[in-house]
């Protein structure tokens, strides 16, 4: 339905469902209610589809499926629900067991659609604890021929290297990683027949006696109203562009260090559920990563050291550096003199950065800028970047004493299944590769992140909760947009997108009465 409001001049329109955002979750949601029939609408903020699950390797942690039971790696939800127990505890209980209960058969609901297929890829857990999976358990969308998607891949957000660039994509070449996930989650929604509008950004919630009845978007012309007849789901990332709002939530990083897309995740919908009452919690939280910083001021999401070492302002090492991204992360966190930190290492590999960036740039384009520096010996380098160069040396004699004996003495870098995952070395310890051959490199790391983790609190069903704990009827929140079910901790490969998908799922169940 479509109209006018008289008080306001805004247009109208009205669907059973409104869906605020883009990414996996928001997807996987409105693609729930319109294949129950409902007439749904997608409002993303941006012009192109996806957000953050776009640009990611799109591992989906959705543990207990019959994509597992097809891969034949042992996995189930009784394991999945004890690894989050043991990791996360009891105060999310509700959520870890929706969550375990309801992925199986999200997963089975979905690859129901012949555009949604999945397939198990190793990628290990990230903490060794009961009910861990050391060769992984996230499941991965395949790829996805251009063809197939037709005229809809051009709202697919292209890779993060073009997206960066101001490039399109390729439009004959495949969707993969996070792409295809997008790509196979859109094709299911259009065809189930689920409306699209990009470029609407919503700023205000509309309400009808306490409860959520639509929203307000800003539009290229002008505000509309969008009123939900069952309910709205607010599922739009977090805030981790938003500068203001990091700064007062404290926050660790940058927004311009952030791995979402720069025009999105300013944190509106957390911000217009907040002024209707809605409780929020975890919001100095992210899912941190290292990042190589860039000449733009960017920083580029880093992981899988396959050789050098890490080391503060002051030349030490003070992690295992093969630790997961998360992990990782939090250790450059705790202290100020690790954000900068150097990545150190040698010519051994040409020059090239021994781990996996994204985007990617060459060393040239870095040495030039400077974010990089290149040196004969470690005293020099040391000088360059403005650590003792007493320090830096000792730390690498010590760090290649480790690599010839094969133990970490310090970190015990090598010793989890996660480390040797991306290990290359050829000596006793594959994770401790020997920084000894001129001329010598560090790279500039910052502390970047995949999108905040706090923000709006939610019950088991993603139901929005006020401080008091009752819900705000008509509102659903999942994926970034709401607290996160782990809180500080990131359990493994995919956990953002797996529970933003089933909490999606669960949010569009309860508000229309599905089973």
């Amino acid at each position: 339905m479509d109209g006018q409001d008289a008080a306001t001049g805004a247009q109208e329109s009205e669907y059973d469902v409104v869906v605020v955002g883009s990414g996996a979750g928001a997807l996987t949601g409105a693609f729930v209610a319109a294949a129950g029939g409902r007439s749904v609408v997608v409002l993303e903020a941006t012009d192109r589809l996806g957000g953050t699950s776009a640009y990611s390797g799109a591992a989906c942690w959705l543990p207990g499926t019959q994509v597992q039971e097809r891969a034949g790696i042992g996995d189930s939800t009784e394991a999945a629900r004890t690894y989050l127990r043991a990791l996360i505890g009891e105060g999310t209980a509700a959520h870890q067991d929706a969550f375990v209960e309801h992925a199986p058969a999200l997963v089975e609901f979905l690859e129901r659609d012949p555009a949604i297929a999945f397939e198990w890829r190793p990628f290990p857990d990230y903490f060794a604890a009961p009910g861990r999976m050391d060769a992984g358990r996230a499941i991965n969308p395949l790829d996805l021929p251009a063809a197939e998607l037709g005229d809809l891949a051009a709202l697919v957000r292209p890779p993060v290297d073009r997206d960066r660039a101001g490039r399109d994509h390729a439009r004959s070449a495949p969707l993969s990683q996070g792409r295809a996930l997008i790509g196979r989650l859109l094709l299911a929604y259009v065809r189930a027949g689920g409306e699209i509008r990009t470029g609407a950004r919503v700023t205000d919630l509309l309400t009808d006696d306490g409860r959520v009845v639509g929203v307000v978007a800003m539009t290229a012309d002008g505000p509309v109203e969008v009123r939900a007849r069952h309910g709205v789901l607010l599922a739009a990332g977090g805030f981790e562009r938003n500068t203001a709002m990091r700064a007062a939530h404290g926050v660790p990083g940058a927004a311009e260090w952030s791995m979402a897309p720069a025009e999105a995740a300013a944190g509106e919908p957390i911000g217009a559920a907040v002024a209707l009452g809605a409780a929020t919690d975890l919001l100095d939280q992210a899912w941190f990563c290292p990042g190589i910083l860039h000449p733009d001021g960017s920083a580029a999401f880093t992981l899988g050291f396959r050789g050098g070492l890490i080391v503060d302002g002051h030349g030490h090492r003070y992690a295992d550096e093969s630790l997961p991204y998360d992990r990782m992360g939090r250790q450059m966190a705790a202290a100020a003199d690790r954000v900068p930190s150097w990545l150190i290492f040698d010519s051994r590999t040409g020059g090239d950065l021994p781990a996996i960036s994204l985007p990617p740039l060459p060393a040239d384009a870095h040495l030039a800028a400077g974010t990089w520096v290149c040196a004969g010996t470690l005293e020099d380098l040391a000088r360059q970047i403005g650590v003792p160069a007493g320090a830096l040396t000792a730390t690498v004699d010590r760090f290649n004493g480790f690599a010839a004996t094969g133990v970490d003495e310090d970190f015990a870098r090598g010793d989890d299944p996660y480390d040797r995952f991306f290990a290359a070395g050829d000596g006793p310890n594959p994770c401790l590769v020997p920084v000894d051959t001129a001329p010598y490199y560090a790279a500039r790391l910052v502390l970047s992140d995949l999108g905040t983790k706090g923000g709006l609190r939610t019950d088991a069903h993603a139901r929005v909760l006020r401080a008091d704990g009752d819900a705000i009827p008509g509102l659903y929140a999942a994926g970034n947009t709401s607290a996160s079910m782990a809180g500080p901790v990131y359990p493994g490969p995919g956990v953002p997108i797996g529970t933003a998908m089933v909490f999606s799922s669960l949010a569009v169940r309860d508000m229309t009465g599905a089973p």
